[in-house]
């Protein structure tokens, strides 16, 4: 389908020819018509499909043909990063190039100048708020922001911003809201708690949902199956084979971040690092970076699993698997986005196996596992089922390796293996003779004192 099939106005239609998309991607197919009618609308569907065109789209084209106030904020978006508030902004600028729809994004972590500009842009009405929730209930606290005639709104990943525990944030924003407006929400998963927020926002909504919860066909998914000390030595192989360019490498924790990259810079690779401890600048200054090809390799935790506009992406490494599937869906979704192909590869150590597992029964296939090189030594079998045998073996010899440990400890020591010189020895021997004797006189010492005791025992009978 293609998106001259919509009654797009001409302003929108010039928009996407100078933008050059042509075809409707799935998502984007079946949500624009409901929501040109004025539908609520629930669209569900993996990451990379095109969601924020689906709902951008239809938004824009009503605010082309008027009717809406001029001097109020008629669009609420919200988005769980400032990552992926500033990814909808800049797609807002490409879409309303040609019209005269105003837009402001308001995130944490800003400079006095990008708060006035927030400001600004909240006291003139611009038409679209594209916010975080944090911010946006800041925002509110201090009555910057009125929000009494909102006609759309709008919840993007709002799986993840349940995560993160935004809900109640959610709630209090909704409730600034008139009851009569437009909403949509937008999701990669389905789990009850977004179903329990839908059930509390949205009327009679429409329900779109495409590959629930599936990486796209596109990204080819490998493991390796490893021990901890093992997984530097096999990325370095990864990289001997294919040069490393624009890759993404996860691990779970800011600490391991570091330490990666510090590796991985050794070997003389551009590496950049991304996490929650940096600042806003810090962060946009690493995605211009890898956006511009002046860093090849992104070290990050999760927070860059989402709300990144990057298309080619070659390489995805889970360096650790997530504990969480969901997760697991979204890093690798980082590459094969829009119809592109790519390639996904997650080292599995013994403790990580049961949770692999997991992931793969949560998407229902079974992901390639290679061999780990054999100059990096012996590699554990993929067994995740004898996970809580291996550990309880573990344990146990662990504890036989600590007792054998303490008796090598014992006080009683071995003579040392060094010759003495003969005054040292005609002292040690001394020593031991006084030694000997007083051990003597102490055990005559306590057996006069037993047969005294007995003496007087009898005496008293």
């Amino acid at each position: 389908m293609y998106f001259t099939d919509f009654d797009f106005e001409d302003e929108i239609l010039d928009a996407l020819d100078a933008m050059r998309f042509e075809t409707c991607t799935p998502i984007q197919e079946q949500t624009i018509q409901p929501l040109l009618d004025g539908r609520d609308l629930i669209g569900v569907a993996q990451t990379g499909t095109g969601k924020t065109a689906a709902y951008l789209l239809p938004v824009l084209n009503k605010l082309c043909r008027g009717g809406y106030p001029e001097d109020a904020i008629n669009c609420i978006i919200m988005a769980p990063t400032r990552e992926l508030a500033q990814q909808i902004d800049r797609q807002l600028e490409g879409f309303t190039y040609f019209m005269s729809v105003s837009s402001v994004a308001v995130y944490g972590g800003n400079d006095g100048m990008r708060y006035e500009q927030e400001l600004r842009g909240m006291s003139r009405g611009a038409d679209i708020i594209v916010a975080t929730p944090g911010r946006l209930i800041s925002h509110i606290n201090l009555g910057n922001i009125n929000l009494s005639r909102v006609s759309f709104f709008i919840l993007d990943e709002a799986d993840r911003m349940l995560d993160m525990g935004f809900y109640n944030d959610i709630m209090t924003i909704a409730k600034q809201l008139p009851t009569k407006k437009q909403t949509m929400l937008f999701s990669a998963t389905m789990p009850q708690e977004i179903r329990r927020l839908a059930s509390n926002l949205l009327t009679n909504p429409v329900h779109i949902t495409l590959s629930l919860a599936k990486p796209a066909d596109g990204i080819k998914q490998q493991a390796y199956v490893c021990y901890e000390p093992q997984k530097t030595g096999i990325i370095k192989e990864l990289f001997a084979n294919e040069k490393p360019e624009r890759v993404i490498l996860f691990t779970s924790r800011k600490n391991k971040v570091k330490d990666i990259s510090i590796a991985l810079k050794k070997r003389g690779y551009n590496v950049g690092e991304m996490h929650s401890n940096l600042t806003q600048s810090e962060r946009d200054d690493i995605m211009y970076r890898f956006k511009s090809r002046q860093i090849d390799i992104v070290v990050a935790t999760d927070i860059l699993a989402r709300g990144i506009d990057i298309d080619d992406i070659r390489l995805v490494i889970n360096f650790d698997v997530p504990r969480d599937c969901d997760d697991y869906i979204h890093r690798v979704g980082r590459t094969a986005r829009a119809g592109s192909e790519g390639r996904a590869v997650t080292l599995i150590s013994v403790e990580d196996q049961h949770y692999f597992k997991r992931i793969e029964d949560f998407m229902e296939q079974t992901v390639e596992k290679l061999p780990v090189p054999i100059e990096f030594g012996e590699a554990p079998e993929y067994n995740p089922g004898s996970r809580e045998k291996a550990s309880s073996k573990e344990n146990s010899g662990n504890k036989t390796k600590r007792r054998r440990s303490n008796s090598k400890q014992h006080p009683k020591k071995r003579n040392s293996k060094k010759p003495a010189s003969d005054t040292s020895t005609n002292n040690s021997i001394a020593k031991n003779s006084n030694a000997a004797q007083s051990h003597k006189n102490s055990r005559n010492h306590r057996r006069n004192r037993q047969r005294n005791k007995s003496s007087d025992s009898g005496k008293q009978k």
